[in-house]
Order: structure tokens, then C-alpha cells, then sequence
């Protein structure tokens, strides 16, 4: 299959489950009704579903499914290791972080979009953090060993803050956020997400020669043209807004940015710049489907987006370990 088949196929695909996901819930619209009153309602009870639930839902997962996987096949491609993926810099626990400290002292009640305002502000102080301990000229190794120890610092603290609590409803409120869920939300939580995560996927975007040019090795990088301080300056900055962003209003949802790019990895030969946009199609296909699934599985009990996620990411990526045993056997 030729790139701009594969791209084709999953843009195609990303508008099915985009339709299906405006056509999916529990008020039992009919898929004609449904599609007419997003396009032409006049203000009445279906109209107001499709346009104020239904279609923020079904962008928000995209726009999450897409900054996870994009930003994974840019993290496997800079570090050269199959197992990177965006929590691996801290990123995702750094939002967390904030806006847990949101949830427990009450910031988060001032205002409706505090709680993902607290969880960007956590993202840029992680990449402020990843930067300065890296260091002007640290290398891939650097990166990884600073968002390692990012990363248990911000667990660390959120398992402090949820340990000091003196409210279990609070903590109740804070887990359940952490599980990850696009459930109630509006364009609001669109418009304030998309502006981060357009700079981010710009970046990210950008970074396709360069990660190219890296499997040749840094030194032949290097005498190709490439600066490695501004790659891994616009990688680290573009994965923090892409994914901070995400889980500013989405919570934590993991393995879409390890398993996606393991999947789509064959289809496009060894070239991890062509692997970022079908990455970033393939997240997005994921999590539309997860969220479809989600409203269609247990839909009395809230099943969590995190939850699902985890529960069919751990045995495909173990699966995906077997057959890479068996390649290399």
C-alpha cells in the first residue's frame, strides 16, 4: 500500500466513526433526525443534543486521539525506541498534577474552565522542568532519564495531595477525573484545548526531516543539516502543548500514542517522518472508537474512556511483543 493510500484509508475511516460518533448515544435519535438537525435544527430538544453534546464529543476525540498519536511516532522517532510515548517526558502526569491540585484546593470550583487551565499550567511547568534539567546540549538519553524523573515527581505529589485530602468526595471526584472521559463536555473545552494543540501538531509536523534524518544517527544528522537542539526543543515543546492540552480536557488516556505507531510502523517502511500523519489519523480512529464503544458498553455506569483504553491497549501491546519475539526469533 502506497503513503497516500494510507492516508486516504484512514481519513476515510476517521469520518465513518466522526458520523457514527454524532449518531451514538442514549437519547435513541434516529440516525435521519439526527444528521438533519445538526445540519438544519431550529433550536429544539435534538437540535441542542447533536450541536452542544454530541458534535464537541466526537471533535474532542479527535483532537485528543490525534495529538496522542502524532506525538508518540515523534517521541519513538527522536528517541529510536519503540516503548517511548508521551507520558513517557511527564507530560501527562505534570497535567494531571495540576489539576488534581485544582480538584483539591477548590480552584477548580471558581470557574468552569479552571480545572483545564490548571492541568495546561502543569504541562508548561513539566517542559520548563524537562528542559532546564536536560540542558542546552543533552542528547535523547538526557531527555529520557529528566521526563523519568518528571514523571515520578508529579505521581509522587498526586499521590501526596490525594493522601492529604480531607474530603474521601473530593478524592472520589479527583480519581475518577484521572480515569479519563469525554463525557459532558462543550465547545468550550474545544476552543480552549485547540489553540495548544494546533501549535502542537505544527511542530510536531515539523519535525518529520529531521527524525528521518536520525536513523542515520545523530553525527549524520548533524552533516546533513539538521540541528538537534531546535529538533528536540520543537519535539519536547510540540509533545507538552499537543498532550498537555489533551489531558487538560480529557483527562489521562494512555496507550494510544505506544500502540498506534506499532501498528502503522509496517505499512510505512522505515521512515518515521511518513509515520507521523498516519499516526495522528490512526489515534484518532482509536479513540473515536473507544468513545463509541464506551456508550455502547455498560452505558448505565460510566464506563471510563482511560479504562476501556487501557483494558484493549495492554493485550494488543502484548501481542505486538509476541510477534516481534517471533520476527526476531
Amino acid at each position: 500500500m502506497t503513503h497516500s493510500a494510507l492516508i486516504s484509508a484512514l481519513m476515510a475511516l476517521v469520518a465513518v466513526l466522526f458520523v457514527l460518533s454524532l449518531l451514538i448515544g442514549p437519547a435513541g435519535f434516529g440516525p435521519g433526525d439526527s444528521l438533519r438537525a445538526l445540519v438544519a435544527g431550529q433550536g429544539d430538544a435534538v437540535t441542542l443534543v447533536m450541536r452542544e453534546i454530541r458534535l464537541p464529543r466526537a471533535i474532542l476525540a479527535v483532537m485528543v486521539g490525534v495529538s496522542l498519536g502524532l506525538s508518540g511516532a515523534a517521541l519513538q522517532g527522536y528517541l529510536r525506541n519503540p516503548l517511548a510515548e508521551p507520558g513517557l517526558i511527564g507530560v501527562s502526569g505534570s497535567a494531571a498534577l495540576g489539576a488534581v491540585i485544582a480538584l483539591q484546593t477548590g480552584f477548580a470550583a471558581l470557574f468552569a474552565l479552571a480545572l483545564p487551565f490548571a492541568a495546561l499550567t502543569g504541562a508548561m511547568v513539566a517542559v520548563l522542568l524537562i528542559l532546564l534539567l536536560a540542558g542546552p546540549r543533552g542528547g535523547s538519553i538526557t531527555l529520557i532519564l529528566a521526563g523519568i524523573a518528571i514523571s515520578a515527581l508529579a505521581g509522587a505529589l498526586t499521590s501526596l495531595a490525594l493522601n492529604l485530602s480531607p474530603n474521601p468526595f473530593a478524592v472520589s471526584e479527583t480519581v475518577f477525573w484521572m480515569l479519563g472521559s469525554l463525557a459532558d463536555r462543550s465547545f468550550a473545552h474545544v476552543w480552549i484545548a485547540l489553540p495548544f494543540m494546533a501549535v502542537g501538531w505544527v511542530l510536531l509536523a515539523l519535525t518529520g526531516r529531521g527524525l528521518d534524518a536520525l536513523t542515520l544517527g545523530e553525527d549524520a544528522a548533524q552533516a546533513l543539516g539538521i540541528n538537534l537542539r531546535r529538533l528536540r526543543l520543537m519535539l519536547v515543546v510540540g509533545t507538552a502543548a499537543s498532550v498537555g492540552a489533551a489531558t487538560a480536557v480529557a483527562g489521562a488516556i494512555g496507550f494510544v500514542g505506544l500502540v498506534v505507531p506499532h501498528l502503522l510502523r509496517p505499512l510505512v517502511g522505515a521512515r518515521p517522518g511518513r509515520l507521523l500523519s498516519a499516526s495522528a489519523l490512526g489515534g484518532a480512529a482509536m479513540v473515536l472508537t473507544a468513545d463509541i464503544a464506551v456508550r455502547l458498553v455498560l452505558p448505565e455506569r460510566d464506563l471510563k474512556l482511560g479504562v476501556l483504553m487501557a483494558i484493549i491497549g495492554a493485550p494488543l501491546f502484548l501481542h505486538l511483543i509476541y510477534k516481534t519475539r517471533r520476527r526476531m526469533a
